[in-house]
């Protein structure tokens, strides 16, 4: 007989994502058919799914921590903000359309049906579904037709877990103060608490757990140290990189502007994790390192919106400076668009119609199209000399006379990208490429880096492992399995 069991949280950013990866490696461990999924999620990280489509990143890592291949089915309803006009709509793997918050919320209703229908083939086939909520389970603003959290708690009738982050502070106050926020019913189909993200001594909060659990009458279900590791894994969001502090190791310097729509920043990890290397993210108003001797401009999901926050910053002069004294640029997606000579959107794509001079670096011109492609990809890239494997997601088409000399050569016979004439400036519409050890090393090796040894897909299933027995550790998994149903 198939279970199910859903983890929620007190609020963002409490680590639901992690510990469902952890769970979901743990439990496949013990010989059990895990699945993932998550109703809703909002992000600008998607995966691209064997069957077409896209989902979260995090729903992607965590299908590969239960060992599965990832499909449209793990997170049914994906919202992709995108500035001004609101978010992306997609519904099982396709987008149906956009819209703003309160439009959304009328949306809702109908949206259920396919979560539920979702949810129905994953729990057919595995013995154990964990799903993930979304922010808060106590967002009572929010509660009317959800199906995040609670509204899909009680259709589906799924026991809950809720997560707390005593990391940030108050975690006493989260967990009780939840309970107080919820109604009733939904109150009801909590059945135990995890405390996440513990640094210390563990016995210095023996109170605090007996105190949640009389105020609450729940029972404390774990309480889970700081994975530090968790900085290998692909982040879901951007809230971490614009927290982060500079990277101050020696090494190649490599920055990457924080635009405000940044997009498929995973794509960066693999760079962040390579010991020769410091990846200095750019906030807003800070200048280009002098030393940087090569800049990524990342993905968009508002590529002219960002072009535009790209220039108040003033990144364009240095981007441009950089170039005139022989630095290097690379552009991925919407930063290969942006490196371009106009960008044109006739139909409106990313809000109002009208065209945007790019930074002229590429003789190219991309023209926006209401169609997006979705595919993964692999083949040879020409200005690594190096294969690679990838997926494509996006929308446009780039034309001009640098795309005579493309970045990637694909398998299936198709050309992506341009390479400048003295070859210092160059981009794709591929995403993932970075995390090839051969492209990276070929990349580094351009740049004057030491040889490195990472392995970089090899060193994500090291992390995972490592999460799983954190968990199993500090969680009681036992009381997990009888809990679901």
């Amino acid at each position: 007989m198939s279970r199910t069991l859903m983890i929620q949280g007190t609020g963002s950013d409490v680590g639901k994502s992690l510990l469902v990866a952890g769970l979901a490696r743990a439990f496949a461990n013990r010989g059990v058919r895990v699945a993932p999924f998550k109703p809703q999620n909002m992000s600008n990280n998607a995966a691209v799914t064997s069957d077409g489509g896209e989902i979260g990143r995090a729903q992607a890592l965590q299908a590969r921590a239960a060992r599965l291949t990832p499909r449209i089915d793990m997170n049914p309803v994906l919202l992709k903000p995108q500035g001004a006009s609101g978010a992306q709509i997609i519904v099982q793997g396709r987008v149906v359309g956009q819209a703003k918050a309160r439009d959304y919320q009328d949306l809702k209703p109908r949206l259920m049906q396919p979560v539920l229908e979702s949810y129905a083939r994953l729990k057919a086939e595995a013995e154990l579904v964990i799903v993930e909520g979304a922010g808060s389970a106590a967002e009572i603003n929010l509660r009317q037709n959800d199906i995040a959290n609670m509204g899909f708690a009680r259709e589906a009738d799924v026991p809950v877990v809720l997560v707390g982050d005593i990391d940030r502070g108050g975690v006493i106050a989260q967990l009780v103060g939840c309970k107080a926020a919820l109604g009733d019913d939904d109150a009801a189909m909590i059945e135990g608490f995890i405390v996440n993200k513990f640094r210390g001594d563990a016995s210095l909060f023996d109170d605090g757990l007996r105190f949640i659990e009389t105020r609450t009458g729940w029972p404390s279900l774990g309480l889970v140290p700081f994975f530090e590791a968790a900085a290998r894994l692909p982040a879901e969001d951007a809230f971490g990189l614009r927290m982060r502090s500079h990277d101050q190791r020696d090494g190649v310097v490599i920055a990457v502007p924080l635009l405000p729509h940044i997009a498929n920043f995973d794509d960066l990890d693999p760079l962040k994790a390579e010991p020769g290397v410091r990846l200095v993210f750019l906030k807003d108003g800070e200048p280009l390192p002098p030393e940087t001797q090569l800049v990524i401009l990342p993905g968009s999901k508002a590529t002219i919106a960002d072009l535009a926050a790209l220039r108040a910053n003033g990144w364009d002069i240095d981007i441009l400076a950089h170039v005139r004294r022989g630095g290097r640029v690379f552009g991925v997606c919407g930063g290969y668009q942006m490196l371009g000579r106009v960008i044109r959107d006739p139909l409106g794509v990313e809000g109002a119609a009208g065209d945007a001079q790019g930074l002229g670096l590429l003789d190219v011109e991309t023209t926006l199209t209401g169609e997006k492609t979705l595919s993964p990809v692999n083949g040879h890239a020409p200005i690594f000399d190096a294969p690679f494997c990838g997926y494509e997601m996006h929308v446009g088409a780039t034309t001009g006379p640098d795309c005579t000399r493309p970045a990637l050569q694909l398998a299936d016979g198709r050309a992506d990208g341009a390479i400048s004439r003295d070859g210092r400036v160059a981009g794709a519409y591929a995403h993932g490429i970075f995390a090839d050890d051969c492209l990276r090393a070929s990349l580094l090796r351009t740049l004057g880096a030491p040889q490195s040894s990472l392995r970089y897909e090899e060193s994500i299933e090291e992390t995972l492992d490592a999460l799983a027995a954190h968990c199993a550790r500090h969680i009681d998994l036992d009381a997990l399995w009888e809990m679901a149903r």
